[in-house]
């Protein structure tokens, strides 16, 4: 998508405060944010218009029916990009839902900056990394580091910084394929320590517990 392409939202919480505060927030986007169904049942990202949004922001608790993981993969798996807005701040449920392949993991103290933000990378599919996931993941010391190479590690930075594969083998002088080929061997690599990080934004949460890149070269 255009960097400055508007972008469509299906918004599902089940208060209605929320749901009315975050519509006023990416109604007031410098960038185009138009919210084409809200409400508190993922089956709004199921039904016309919102099975058309370019995002979908979802709260992780939705009436009693328990943690929504198994939306979210069902959402994921459809190709669907989606941030999750939520009160749970716990380094757990986040990369869980990071290696279920949501877009990002915001909470919701942490406002309307960030969540604006977190919506336009996930329509242009660039990893978003907020503070305060970003803080928990840097605290947390890994003795399970995987042991990558320098040329690894390049590559995985450079991917973090580009908008696309191609862009990184340009910048690199390499192929796709070999990018292509890095990068799973990166993913392997993780898999192989009990890290298993299958979606760029899972990769770049397991590169901040590392040490391997600062929130701030994001």
């Amino acid at each position: 998508m255009s960097n400055d392409a508007p972008v469509s939202v299906v918004v599902i919480d089940d208060h209605p405060a929320i749901l009315s505060g975050v519509e006023m927030w990416f109604s007031a986007s410098p960038r185009p944010i138009t919210v084409v169904a809200a409400g508190g049942s993922v089956a709004e990202a199921w039904t016309a218009p919102g099975s058309t949004a370019d995002v979908v922001v979802l709260d992780l608790q939705l009436g009693d029916g328990g943690t929504a993981f198994g939306d979210l993969r069902r959402l994921v798996d459809a190709g669907r990009q989606v941030v999750v807005y939520t009160m749970r701040d716990d380094e757990k449920t986040a990369l869980g839902c990071l290696d279920l392949g949501a877009a990002t993991f915001l909470t919701k103290s942490e406002g309307q900056d960030h969540l604006v933000e977190a919506t336009l990378a996930a329509a242009d599919d660039r990893p978003y990394m907020p503070p305060a996931l970003a803080g928990a993941l840097g605290t947390n010391a890994r003795a399970d580091r995987p042991q990558l190479s320098a040329r690894e590690e390049n590559v995985l930075i450079e991917w973090f910084q580009s908008e696309s594969k191609e862009l990184v083998a340009q910048r690199l002088g390499i192929s796709v394929r070999t990018v292509n080929s890095y990068l799973d061997r990166v993913r392997i690599k993780y898999a192989n320590v009990g890290r298993p990080a299958r979606t760029k934004a899972s990769l770049v949460a397991r590169a901040i517990q590392d040490e391997l890149v600062d929130v701030d070269d994001l």
